[in-house]
């Protein structure tokens, strides 16, 4: 109950308020993660970390403080800083104050001894992982440039595709164009033959004809004749013979 009566009450109460205060509990009480800045790209995480002094002070804490305070101003800060806490017992030095010494040099020892190895070591591990990344990259780059080569060869398949259905047009075109002349071929060849069986029909008939009516004449001819006849024209042949051949006796 008491939450609702304070998420009824929040309204009017933000209204009551300056404007700057307003504002920053305006961005408090907003939801987190509603818009898509959340999918922006993230710039990328500096390889090295920034400069720093002492092992531990930013190096920017020294930049800023430099026009206000000049070259001691820091230590000076620092200095103050710790004169302000033992003195005001802010800050009891004890057993502990000497552990933590002796922890924090030690530290210093072991990172001035052996911090140039691991980093070399760590380095090194992550110069291996760069390069498997770098490979796993090349080899998807290399695989991403095959396949646009295959789909630019594919575009240029099916670009060509209009050209190679045009030869096939046409070859079915002198298909049917070559079809057709061997139909009007057969047809010729048959309407010739058909047209050829009727020429020598007639002439079979004509020949027929003229056989019947040269031995019908024949037949005629020798039935008019008589016996005398044949005898007249025997006797006639033969003297004609006798004639032949005293010319040819007295020619000889």
């Amino acid at each position: 109950m008491l939450s609702r009566l304070v998420l009824r009450a929040a309204p009017a109460a933000l209204r009551s308020l300056p404007p700057p205060v307003t504002v920053g509990v305006l961005h408090a009480t907003r939801p987190l993660h509603t818009s898509k800045q959340h999918l922006a790209p993230l710039p990328p995480l500096p390889e090295k970390g920034g400069e720093v002094r002492h092992g531990l002070i930013p190096e920017e804490l020294f930049q800023f403080l430099y026009p206000k305070t000049g070259v001691t101003g820091p230590y000076m800060l620092g200095t103050g800083l710790i004169l302000y806490f033992l003195s005001k017992e802010i800050y009891v030095v004890n057993h502990e104050t000497v552990a933590a010494v002796c922890i924090l040099s030690v530290l210093i020892y072991g990172i001035k001894k052996f911090g140039p190895d691991v980093a070399a070591f760590a380095d090194k591990l992550n110069e291996e992982k760069l390069a498997k990344a770098q490979a796993v990259k090349n080899e998807s780059i290399e695989g991403l440039e095959a396949a646009i080569e295959q789909e630019k060869k594919e575009q240029w398949r099916v670009e060509g595709r209009s050209y190679l259905f045009d030869a096939k047009r046409n070859n079915i075109a002198m298909l049917l164009e070559a079809n057709y002349r061997e139909r009007l071929l057969t047809v010729y060849n048959e309407v010739k033959k058909r047209l050829d069986y009727q020429v020598a029909m007639q002439n079979l008939k004509r020949q027929k004809e003229q056989d019947h009516m040269i031995q019908w004449v024949e037949k005629s001819v020798v039935q008019s004749i008589t016996p005398q006849q044949q005898k007249e024209s025997i006797a006639k042949c033969i003297l004609d013979l006798k004639a032949l051949s005293k010319t040819a006796q007295a020619t000889a």
